[in-house]
Parts: C-alpha cells; structure tokens; sequence
C-alpha cells in the first residue's frame, strides 16, 4: 500500500474526529461482516492489516486454516452517518480485502474473486464498467416490531407518492451522497411499496463496493424509520419481484470498446462477443446473479424479468437489451443491460461471473445471434427451438446441477470456492426441498 495512501486517510480521520474505524467485507452470500478498531490502530490495520477467524464466515475457512487478516482499501474510506448521531464518537468505514497468513490474497474473498477477473479483462486490454439498478420493498412495523408485509399490487411505476418511505428513499440518497457514492436516478418501481435506486455507471469494483454500500444503508436507514427494507427478489405471489438490471460496457485506451458507429445498434464486433458469450453461458451462471430460492419465483413467463436466452433494442422480455441513447452521447453510453440478475446476489461475484462470460465470448470469436423483438412470453417451446432461445433455469436446484456442469463460475472462483459455494447453495435448496409450505397446508390438510 502506497504511503501517501495511508497518510491520506489518517489525516481524514483526524479531520473528521473518528473514535472509531468499521472494517467491511463480505462473504459469499452478499452479508456485509465488520470488525470495529479505535481509530489509534488505524495506522496500524493500514500497514500490516487486522486478524480475524475466518472459520467464523460462511465460505471462507475451515477451523484448522481459519487465520486471517483483513487489508482496509484506501480508496473506499467514508464517514458512516446513520451511526454519527449515537454518542461515543464518530465512525468511519473502510472496505477490506481479505489475505491468507502467507500474505496471498485469499481466494475466497467475493472481492478478490471480482479483482481476478477484472485483471484477465486488463491483460487483453479492457477495463470493465457497470451500473445496477437497485430494487427493493420498503414495509412498515407495527407497535411490536413486527413486519406488515403487503402490497396493493402493481401500478404505481414512476408514481410521486409524498409518503413516509419517499422521505426514507431521500434520506438514504442523501446518505450516500455524504458517503460519496453518485446516485444515478430514483423511482417508485411498478409495485405499491417498491422502489429502485440506480448507482452510477463507473469501473465494476467502485460499483460492487457502492452496491453494497447502498444495501447496508437501505437496511440501516429504513429500520431507524420503524420500516424494513427488503431486497428480496419476490416477496409477493401474482406481484412483480426486484431485480438489479447491470448497465455494462468496456473501455479500451480511454474509449468505450463496445460503440461502434457504422452498425445499426452502435455496437462493435467486441460488444456482440461480449453479448454472445453473456447468452452462451447464461444458463451456468444463473447460480450466482439469481442465487436464492426465491429467487426463481421471480425468474417466471409474464412478468417484467426475463427468462428467455436472447436479446433486443426495444423488448424488454429479452434477457439483454441494447438501451437506446440520447444523440451525441453515444461514444460515451452504449451498453448493454442484462436484465435477469436480482439484488439478492453478492456483486462482487454476480459481476465477476458476468464479466468472464463475456470475455470468452470475445477470446473464442463468438458470433452473437440475431435480435428478438417480439414478445417472448407468447412464444411457444417450438418457436423458441427455432430461435434458438435458451430458458433460464427455472429453480435453484437447476441452477446448482448447472453451475456443477459449467466452468464458467469454477474458472472463476477457483476450485475452493466453486465448491463451497455449491455446498452452501445444496444446503439451501435441502432445507427447501423438505419444508412443508404454506401452500402445502392450505391444500392438502383438510382434503387427503
């Protein structure tokens, strides 16, 4: 770590009177885990680092190798502001990279796995950008705490409610505005109680860190309103889900690698590989940017997120779209969304994964296919066998046997990781798989 680094952010601490210093990092699951220092070991945790059990954190170790250390990032040094107001001095927080005793990076650290991926993409002359678009539900408590999970449905998409969580969704903007994370735009999305907020486009490890960030900051905030945020990708049945669409491009020698000028949808020969390569592999990294049961309920025919292999300019059934963009910026604004991702995924890896899709797409000359522009959701199975077009799995179970079958997510995290997170997703679809639901009950208790 550079010297001047550290001695810019002990003399911002200084500045800023901070007691004390949050060191932030994830596990592969997307939970935000810390470990608190008084401010006069900061210097220290800059220089050396700060130890930790690393048996303690879901994926990372096993008791007999679970040493350690967390290395705080310069670079993501802010201000905490929903806990300056509590006494006991100010806090800051500093997101970390996690190291082995050996000082190698730690192979299953989610920012670690994103940073290795982002390095092939340098080493064939790339930088990879992102933008997510955050959805989430903000429900109200009652008098005991407890969640009132509802919904009046869908309708409400760009609707100006001046309600209680309109001024919650401001305050968290505000937030991570003092927190200098650049908030794109915000809405109320299509569903009564959900909203969305957009972070701005920018290199994919600033925009994992930030997506993060707004994660812990919705959660934070919200509870200090008497609401609970959820980022639960479908809360409701016969109501829209959340999903986190990603704005992606690359950039080469400071220009936007994926425009091209002379193409009817401004797209270069590297945005349709990068494209074709996202399609080829979708169905095996499915596990990752859609990594929950729930997540699946989400991922059905008829509502706005897509199922279907393919993509589009205008259809937004299309699993990427090709955004259009306003006249004199395209150089600086084409792109690429892919739609089916769900912000119940670790950003760190659902990023990493989507960048090294496309990357083979681009190492092995991928042909993209033809776009899609009619509605894919009244296509039958024989229209979609002439298309080509490939579902996504249609539970985790699916995603699970496909991520076992693939290399794209094992290249990826590394065989260490590969198979503790397909462990720990196993784990999740058993104790599914064997629960008797709701459903179940209303069914078949009165009737068998």
């Amino acid at each position: 770590m550079r010297k001047d680094s550290i001695k810019e952010v002990l003399s911002l601490a200084k500045k800023d009177k901070v007691s004390f210093i949050d060191l932030q990092f994830s596990d592969f699951l997307g939970n935000i885990k810390s470990s608190t220092i008084p401010v006069y070991n900061l210097k220290d945790a800059l220089e050396r680092g700060v130890w930790f059990d690393g048996s303690s954190v879901e994926g990372f170790a096993r008791i007999h190798e679970s040493d350690m250390y967390l290395m705080p990032d310069p670079q993501t040094y802010a201000l905490i502001p929903w806990r300056n107001h509590l006494e006991g001095g100010r806090v800051a927080r500093l997101i970390c990279d996690v190291y082995k005793p050996n000082h190698e990076p730690f192979e299953g650290d989610p920012r670690n796995i994103l940073k290795r991926a982002l390095d092939e993409a340098r080493k064939l002359g790339f930088e990879y950008f992102t933008g997510p678009e955050c959805e989430f539900f903000l429900f109200p408590k009652d008098e005991k705490g407890e969640v009132l999970q509802n919904s009046k449905g869908n309708g409400f998409y760009f609707n100006l409610i001046m309600d209680e969580p309109y001024a919650i969704k401001r305050e968290i903007m505000e937030t991570l505005g003092e927190m200098g994370i650049t908030i794109e735009t915000s809405t109320h999305e299509v569903a009564d109680r959900q909203h969305e907020i957009d972070i701005r486009y920018d290199q994919a490890l600033k925009t994992a860190d930030n997506t993060i960030t707004l994660k812990m900051a919705t959660k934070f905030i919200a509870f200090k309103h008497n609401f609970h945020a959820t980022f639960m990708p479908k809360p409701f049945f016969g109501i829209n889900g959340s999903g986190m669409h990603i704005h992606q491009s690359l950039w080469k020698n400071g220009k936007n690698a994926f425009y091209d000028k002379g193409d009817k949808y401004g797209l270069s020969k590297v945005a349709f590989q990068f494209l074709a390569g996202q399609l080829a592999f979708i169905r095996e990294i499915a596990g990752v940017f859609a990594p929950t049961v729930n997540s699946y309920k989400r991922l059905t025919p008829g509502y706005e997120a897509p199922v279907y292999g393919c993509w589009a300019r205008i259809n937004r059934s299309a699993l990427i779209r090709v955004p259009k963009v306003s006249k004199g910026y395209e150089e600086k604004a084409t792109r690429l969304e892919i739609r089916c991702p769900d912000p119940s995924a670790n950003p760190y890896l659902a990023f990493a994964v989507l960048l090294k899709a496309g990357l083979e797409g681009i190492k092995k000359g991928m042909k993209a296919p033809g776009p899609v522009e009619e509605n894919l959701f009244e296509f039958d199975d024989e229209k979609l066998a002439k298309y080509y077009i490939n579902k996504l799995p249609a539970s985790l179970y699916e995603a699970i046997e496909e991520i076992k079958k693939g290399k794209i997510v094992k290249e990826a995290f590394g065989e260490y990781t590969w198979k503790r997170y397909l462990e720990a997703k196993t784990a999740e679809w058993d104790s599914f798989r064997i629960s008797v639901t709701d459903w179940e009950l209303d069914r078949y208790l009165k009737t068998i």
